[in-house]
């Protein structure tokens, strides 16, 4: 018995934020240098009175097209941007979508290492036969965090959402895990207020760092080197560790996909492992970084474009916030 990815959708909201518009912004970049820097030229951006639920919902609705709702016994569902404290959004989406008051249904909050945190737990209730069908849906509105001054950010991070069914298989395509957590790094990426152990601030002091980007202590904070620093002693070690873990190497493996941070970080870590660029996916020109959505985004623009086809063993990499991490191998 294993789980297996049967079908994934997603979705990205209407309102596109490019380089041009930001460039009208900011006097401090030109267009052309902000993709040469980061691989984004534009981002799609959540309208003001849309949330995580609305993208996640119609992610959800797409994969559910021509899938018999029934089928589904659990939905689980990754954001850092909720609708409330409470309830939990995938309540709501179970509602919404018209699912099964018979099912599970809960979040959890991972960000950049989401998908693979929550392709884990699929997995896992999968093979404990609690369930035979999970619906994982993951959302971000992450430019609600960022201040407007913040130009690095804003650069960076685009909304969007994604939902995979995970159903119950003969055979294991779904193959070994490997997790990882650093919490020393928890500053480094970070909203220190809005939740009980600092409340949001309605006067809280603008502050600036060094390239002139504002932000305050209500507002999404990255500090991009130390990031960099975590990443590039991380991602190595967890990508040769899920490979001898599956007792496989890299001439195994038909395609590697990594969350989507910047062109700049992936490829840096691309050479560094040494994965034949052929094998690499590297495409967030025209959605920026997605959060938990980038690696189920690039799954479904791989298997479109034909870089991924049936039978292919794919390495999938998340990490990021928290610190935190995770890799898998899937069978498409």
């Amino acid at each position: 018995m294993g789980s297996k990815i049967v079908k994934i959708a997603t979705y990205l909201p209407e309102q596109v934020l490019s380089n041009i518009d930001l460039a009208s912004e900011f006097n401090r970049w030109e267009p052309e240098k902000i993709e040469a820097k980061i691989g984004i030229r534009e981002r799609h951006i959540a309208a003001e009175n849309e949330t995580a639920s609305d993208l996640a919902l119609n992610a959800a609705e797409k994969v559910l097209e021509n899938y018999d709702k029934q089928k589904i016994e659990m939905l689980i569902f990754c954001t850092q941007s909720p609708d409330y404290y409470l309830p939990t959004t995938a309540c709501i989406l179970q509602e919404k979508l018209g699912l099964s008051s018979k099912i599970a249904a809960y979040d959890f909050n991972q960000g950049c290492s989401g998908y693979i945190y929550g392709l884990a737990m699929a997995k896992a209730f999968i093979n404990s036969r609690i369930v035979r069908t999970v619906l994982l849906i993951v959302g971000e509105t992450y430019s609600k965090h960022i201040h407007p001054k913040d130009l690095a950010n804003r650069a960076i991070f685009g909304d969007g959402a994604a939902a995979t069914i995970i159903e119950r298989q003969e055979h294991e395509q779904i193959f070994e895990f490997v997790l990882g957590t650093d919490g020393s790094g928890q500053n480094n990426l970070i909203v220190p207020n809005g939740c009980f152990r600092s409340a949001k601030d309605i006067n809280a002091t603008e502050l600036s760092n060094d390239a002139g980007d504002v932000y305050t202590s209500n507002n999404l904070f990255m500090n991009g080197p130390e990031i960099f620093t975590f990443t590039i002693e991380a991602v190595p070690a967890a990508v040769n560790e899920c490979l001898v873990k599956n007792n496989m190497t890299l001439d195994d493996i038909d395609f590697v996909i990594f969350h989507q941070a910047n062109s700049y970080m992936i490829e840096y870590l691309r050479k560094k492992i040494r994965i034949p660029k052929e094998k690499f996916y590297a495409n967030m020109l025209l959605t920026g970084n997605t959060v938990s959505a980038t690696i189920p985004i690039a799954i479904e623009d791989s298997l479109m474009q034909g870089f991924i086809k049936p039978g292919d063993k794919v390495l999938l990499c998340g990490f990021g916030v928290g610190y935190s991490w995770g890799a898998t191998i899937i069978e498409v």
